[in-house]
């Protein structure tokens, strides 16, 4: 009893930000609706996106990989969110993306076309996933022209889009799914 009574006393609702406000590490109070509360709360749908594809893979190894990125991106969360930390993992997450996506790349033909999102249930959530970091990078670059972020940042929400987008060929690939490329646009005549 003494624990349930422990849990009770902590309570998940604090009504600080019912005036539409929220605290930044630091203390520092600002409007839910200004451009950094909004990037770092897409930092979180991107991580919660993640959390989705981890639970709908049979794969280990990628999962285990995709949980360290769910990692990274509460760092990089905080650290947009005022928290004083180290960023030095990300230069070797980066080269870590690469390597897993060139290995990827092994067993995907050459792309001579755009393609079109889609094939497994798997794939197009990693899709979905991969045009909401497409967002976040864009959110964290505007964001960078206005306030100091770290260019690291950037680089790597760049590379995690790209890993994604062969993630998704990838799972394709190995349920025998063709890219469906795209036909470009017809002209009138």
């Amino acid at each position: 009893m003494g624990i349930f009574r422990y849990y009770i006393s902590m309570k998940i609702y604090t009504k600080t930000g019912d005036s539409g406000k929220t605290s930044l590490y630091g203390g520092k109070r600002v409007y839910k609706s200004e451009a950094l509360v909004d990037v770092y709360g897409s930092v979180d749908e991107l991580n919660s996106w993640i959390g989705l594809l981890i639970s709908s893979m049979d794969n280990p190894e990628k999962q285990s990989f995709l949980q360290q990125i769910q990692a990274d991106l509460l760092s990089i969360g905080s650290v947009l969110a005022g928290w004083e930390s180290e960023l030095g993992f990300i230069a070797t997450r980066v080269t870590e993306m690469e390597v897993e996506i060139d290995a990827m790349e092994v067993d995907l033909p050459a792309l001579q076309n755009f393609i079109l999102p889609g094939g497994t249930v798997l794939s197009a959530h990693i899709h979905i996933v991969r045009s909401i970091c497409r967002r976040v990078e864009r959110q964290v670059v505007a964001l960078s022209q206005r306030e100091k972020v770290d260019a690291q940042i950037i680089q790597y929400l760049n590379r995690l889009s790209d890993l994604f987008f062969v993630l998704a060929r990838f799972i394709n690939r190995k349920e025998n799914i063709s890219d469906v490329v795209w036909s470009g646009i017809k002209r009138k005549k």
